[in-house]
């Protein structure tokens, strides 16, 4: 069964409407890691209901993918379902991206699935990057290795990262916190820096060859050169 859910959350609005996806690594059902990225979400999808910005939301449950991204990484092989969790980060508008923390880490399966990503496919994507744990001693691990991580991949993170703990749940310290993320998510979304990022900046990023589909080079494959390159002959 899918691990990929979408859910009509459409306002009306004169703008066209932006798409969230939001990440979660979570492999408990219930999974606390799965409610705080819905948390996050419905927020940012409230907030932006109330400034006339209609945002559509779809979810990745990484639990339902396990053994498609593991055999990605040993074989390359990318599974239809796999391959269709990756477009919807490509197309992404912003992302929420959920990790539990186990020993002062995020979870193998939350870092090798962005680890499969086209190292273009996130540049100037916002994200709020989220994590839960069994202990506030975990809170670290989002600014001290999860920024870092999507540092790499040139992401737009917002300011306010949010972790919980089990006894954030019955503070009113964690809404606030929820509230602030989804905020900062829905002003980076709707600024359009991401597409002036990518329209008028493309160029200087430096690119790794066929990281975004053949769109990160300049090169022309048609050329005598090219041709002669792949083993072909020239056209003269």
């Amino acid at each position: 069964m899918s691990e990929l859910n979408s859910h009509d959350t459409t306002t009306p609005s004169s703008k066209a409407p932006l798409n969230l996806v939001a990440i979660n690594a979570g492999t408990s059902d219930p999974s606390s890691t799965q409610m705080l990225a819905d948390r996050i979400a419905d927020r940012a999808i409230t907030i932006g209901a109330e400034h006339g910005i209609e945002i559509g939301l779809r979810q990745i449950n990484l639990r339902g993918l396990a053994n498609d991204i593991t055999s990605a990484v040993v074989s390359r092989h990318v599974s239809p379902e796999l391959q269709h969790a990756l477009d919807l980060v490509r197309d992404a508008d912003g992302l929420v991206a959920s990790t539990p923390v186990y020993q002062a880490g995020a979870s193998g399966l939350f870092t090798q699935f962005f680890q499969i990503l086209d190292t273009d496919v996130l540049i100037g994507t916002p994200v709020v990057l989220a994590g839960t744990g069994g202990s506030a001693r975990h809170s670290l691990v989002i600014d001290d290795q999860l920024r870092a991580s999507f540092a790499y991949l040139r992401t737009m993170t917002a300011p306010t990262a949010v972790y919980a703990a089990p006894e954030d749940w019955q503070e009113k310290g964690l809404g606030s916190r929820i509230g602030r993320a989804a905020n900062e998510l829905v002003l980076l979304m709707q600024s359009g820096l991401r597409e002036q990022l990518r329209g008028n900046s493309w160029g200087s990023y430096q690119h790794s060859f066929g990281s975004a589909g053949g769109t990160e080079t300049s090169i022309d494959f048609d050329s005598d050169l090219m041709r002669l390159a792949a083993g072909g002959a020239s056209s003269k």
